[in-house]
């Protein structure tokens, strides 16, 4: 149902107020799916982790992260800029340091700039998928996130749902071949269908912004 008037977001009861292209609207709140796969339950479990290794920090070093957090500027789903908590801090730079393969920390680190991609192109047909980049190769200690959605009718021009799909190596040059890693987790490209992309810098536990691009499968 559309709706003129304040903005809103969010769930109250059982009805959620969202906004598309169109403006903003009501709809009955839906029920989360829990598919319990491998990967939902692998980020439940850090984050079990990290609620545990936060309780365990001094007063000291939960102060640092809360440092920190006022340095992380995030805008929520109607477009306002906030800061983050010690807590979100803690979480965001673990969960990437450990998604990188990097170990956890307890100190708050230095809030770093991962760099930015000049440019992305995909080579995306039934039997290659591969993601070549520029600059090449990354920087010491630069890793790129490669997420990835499911496969969607060629008529699709927005999607919101993405997987981390692969994490390339420190330093690594162009191009990424992904297509076994996108197979494992959405079944082989299919001619026609359509796939959305997003590529993150990552360094010392932080992400630039994402780049964005899609493409039908050859």
């Amino acid at each position: 149902m559309k709706y003129l008037g304040p903005t809103q977001s969010g769930s109250e009861n059982g009805t959620t107020a969202s906004r598309n292209r169109f403006g903003q609207y009501f709809r009955r709140r839906a029920v989360p799916v829990q598919p319990r796969t491998a990967a939902q339950l692998a980020v439940r479990a850090r984050m079990s982790n990290n609620a545990a290794a936060w309780r365990a920090l001094t007063d000291a070093q939960r102060a640092a992260w809360e440092s920190l957090g006022t340095q992380i500027t995030r805008s929520d789903s109607i477009g306002q800029a906030y800061t983050f908590n010690g807590f979100m801090a803690y979480c965001s730079v673990n969960n990437n340091k450990l998604a990188a393969g990097d170990a956890a920390v307890s100190a708050a680190p230095t809030i770093t700039t991962p760099g930015t991609l000049l440019t992305v192109t995909l080579t995306l047909t039934s039997a290659a998928f591969s993601v070549a980049y520029t600059g090449t190769p990354l920087a010491a200690g630069v890793r790129a996130f490669i997420y990835a959605s499911p496969q969607m009718s060629a008529g699709r021009s927005f999607n919101g749902d993405f997987a981390l799909i692969s994490v390339t190596a420190a330093a690594a040059a162009s191009p990424a071949n992904i297509l076994t890693a996108y197979s494992a987790r959405f079944g082989a490209p299919v001619t026609g269908n359509r796939i959305f992309m997003q590529i993150q810098l990552y360094n010392g536990g932080f992400l630039d912004a994402p780049f964005g691009l899609n493409q039908v499968v050859a």
